[in-house]
């Protein structure tokens, strides 16, 4: 097992060997954080797309459906009925409106849906959070050594060096 520097685990590291670790992953954390706003972002301009797709076609269906199915539900409605043909035309519009207030509701909905993601306020209390954590972080405290004696790590790089 190695560290992700490639220097094996438990080995002592430089300090710095330690600062390009920490700068490095400092780098890929921030990277992550802005692929996650790019991906919050990206859901939050789908939602917001599908709800103005959906008050589109109410629209379409209202305009365009109108005519033709108010004449066909009208003229059937004549026929199931012996009701006068005016008030047959008024269900087959009311059919209509019907149809087109519940896609206008599903439209509402997926705005609502949109509205509420807040995708980049998330991100960036996440960072402010890893930034507040990040400033609070102090170095791991090191054993008191005795004058005389010399710590080993010392020691090894005075051997390799020499």
């Amino acid at each position: 097992m190695s560290a992700p520097d490639g220097s094996p685990v438990g080995a002592e590291r430089s300090i710095g060997q330690l600062f390009a670790s920490a700068t490095a992953e400092m780098s890929a954390l921030v990277h992550d954080e802005i692929a996650l706003a790019k991906a919050q972002l990206k859901q939050d301009v789908k939602r917001g797309a599908t709800s103005g797709g959906a008050f589109s076609a109410a629209g379409a269906v209202l305009i365009f459906s109108l005519p033709m199915l108010n004449f066909a539900l009208a003229y059937g409605i004549r026929t199931w009925s012996d009701w006068n043909l005016a008030v047959c035309f008024l269900l087959s519009f009311a059919a209509n409106v019907l149809v087109a207030l519940v896609l206008a509701l599903v439209g509402i909905l997926f705005a609502k849906k949109a509205k509420k993601s807040k995708g980049p306020q998330k991100v960036a209390a996440s960072m402010k959070e890893s930034a507040v954590v990040l400033q609070k972080a102090k170095p791991h405290p090191r054993p008191e050594v005795p004058q005389d004696r010399v710590p080993e790590a010392i020691e090894a790089v005075a051997r390799s060096s020499s």
